[in-house]
């Protein structure tokens, strides 16, 4: 376990004999979901002496043992944030866009200011800071894996809550995704208020319920 977590901290370690020593992971959840928000997160592990065990990417945890991670992550962490951009906000600006804010922002409101910056998968152009972006970073770098620990719970907590509001869809499982219970429940129901009426399979089934000829479903 520990060569595991040594080996996920290789990018980190890099940085620090480098001179980096408050490195910031930064990661979202809920990119490619049809419904609910997008949650970004932010993370400063200490620079040395800590050791997380089992930490890696967060579809690789069982939900149990990202609740536990959720809570280590936090309780180590340097300093850490999290952004929740909703539906609303996807549908106005695009997912890209809203993406790429909600990392950024995630960043700016962490509590103690990072001299480096590793994200999962996107550049963050508009920060003034030194920064990597990684493929699959959530893989190769213990601070986005943290990162991506603390959006996931974040998000998937949310999206229990929103099943307490709209049980039709069975977010307490799904999570928003578009599975078959998820687009056959879109047939039946509707699109709820939390739904992305800007993603195809949410018009393509509203559209087959209602009979409407609308690009873009309406809230």
């Amino acid at each position: 376990m520990v060569k595991d977590f040594l080996g996920i901290n290789s990018f980190e370690n890099k940085l620090r004999r480098r001179g980096f020593s408050l490195i910031a992971g930064a990661d979202e959840s809920g990119r490619g979901a049809l419904a609910g928000p997008l949650v970004a997160a932010a993370v400063i592990l200490p620079p040395r002496g800590v050791y997380v065990p089992n930490l890696r990417e967060c579809k690789k945890v069982s939900p149990s043992s990202r609740e536990e991670l959720y809570e280590l992550v936090t309780a180590l962490a340097v300093g850490w944030s999290v952004v929740i951009l909703e539906s609303a906000v996807v549908d106005s600006l695009g997912l890209q866009k809203t993406n790429l804010q909600a990392l950024e922002q995630a960043v700016q409101q962490l509590p103690v200011r990072p001299d480096y910056i590793l994200s999962d998968g996107f550049p963050l152009p508009e920060l003034d800071l030194p920064h990597l972006a990684l493929i699959k970073g959530d893989a190769v770098s213990a601070t986005i894996a943290a990162a991506s620990i603390v959006s996931k719970v974040t998000r998937d907590r949310l999206m229990r809550d929103w099943h307490e509001r709209h049980p039709n869809y069975g977010f307490d499982r799904n999570k928003g995704y578009g599975t078959k219970e998820h687009l056959k429940a879109l047939e039946k129901y509707g699109p709820c208020p939390i739904h992305r009426r800007c993603f195809a399979p949410v018009v393509k089934r509203a559209r087959k319920r209602t009979g409407r000829k609308e690009a873009h479903v309406p809230r």
